[in-house]
């Protein structure tokens, strides 16, 4: 069966469950703009917004800029590729991507706090020789894998974060809001969109978005060795006390963006309309 039949097989279960069947497949994650997705034992694939020829076009050159951009600068990437297939509900996007058998994540729950800090360590490095105001990275734990021989591999290039010579993005940031309700996208993208990417291009703030998130990981237990490995990495040294204020408000964003896209998920359904998007469980507090 090549790539483009496989997808086709996973879309259409996709397609059902959108439409009110039980879901024929296994959800991995979930991303800001896409879900993951098992494809088959060794690749998964993330499926994106419905996208046009042109949009695909730009957007497909705007992650291959990416990726290329980020080898530059030392990250290893995980291969990607992108396609557009067409199917009878109209056309899907999704990247494929290999399926990494050893998360950082997993690799950090088991961890001691000196091996941790040596993975803190690595990261940070990476994050200072990648992050500049041209170039942006989400490199929160969950965004990586480890190679068999140790090597960190990157595979969170759904948002190219990469700035032209004008200073606007590279990405169509109307991918990233497709999944909200129309009325709301404009505002969205004019308030709170540039203050969530602008955080990816700094390197301090990229550090205390990895250190914040450590507690949604279920391995806050790490939070002072992260402190310690990046405390070098920036004059002014971020602490455990900041990361837990960062997290709670960046937790109560993104809980306002999902309880949005639920509301638009009933509204499309009261209409008798599909929600093209998948969007995570509510987490019970």
């Amino acid at each position: 069966m090549t790539l483009e039949d496989r997808l086709r097989v996973l879309d259409e279960a996709v397609e059902a469950h959108l439409r009110g069947a039980p879901a024929a497949f296994e959800v991995l994650g979930y991303g800001e703009i896409s879900a993951v997705l098992r494809l088959d034992d060794d690749r998964v694939a993330k499926r994106l917004p419905p996208m046009s020829d042109t949009d695909f076009i730009r957007y497909a050159a705007a992650v291959d800029d990416y990726v290329a951009a980020l080898g530059r600068r030392g990250v290893e990437v995980a291969d990607t590729e992108l396609r557009r297939i067409e199917t009878e509900h109209g056309t899907a996007v999704y990247m494929v991507q290999p399926r990494h058998r050893t998360l950082l994540t997993e690799r950090l729950a088991a961890a001691s706090p000196d091996e941790a800090a040596a993975v803190f360590a690595a990261v940070g490095d990476l994050v200072v020789s990648t992050v500049d105001g041209t170039i942006g990275l989400d490199a929160q734990v969950s965004n990586w894998a480890l190679a068999p021989d140790g090597r960190l591999v990157y595979f969170d290039v759904t948002t190219p974060l990469l700035r032209r010579a004008d200073g606007s993005e590279a990405l169509d940031t109307d991918l990233f809001l497709a999944s909200l309700p129309a009325p709301l996208r404009a505002p969205v993208r004019r308030f709170a969109l540039p203050g969530i990417l602008a955080t990816y291009y700094d390197v301090r703030r990229v550090l205390l978005d990895i250190v914040g998130n450590l507690g949604k990981e279920r391995v806050d237990v790490l939070v002072p060795a992260a402190v310690a490995a990046f405390a070098e990495a920036v004059d002014d040294p971020i602490t455990a006390g900041e990361a837990r204020r960062y997290y709670r408000a960046n937790a109560i964003l993104w809980e306002m963006l999902q309880r949005l896209r639920r509301a638009d998920r009933w509204g499309h359904r009261r209409r008798g309309a599909v929600y093209p998007f998948l969007l995570p469980p509510r987490i019970a507090r």
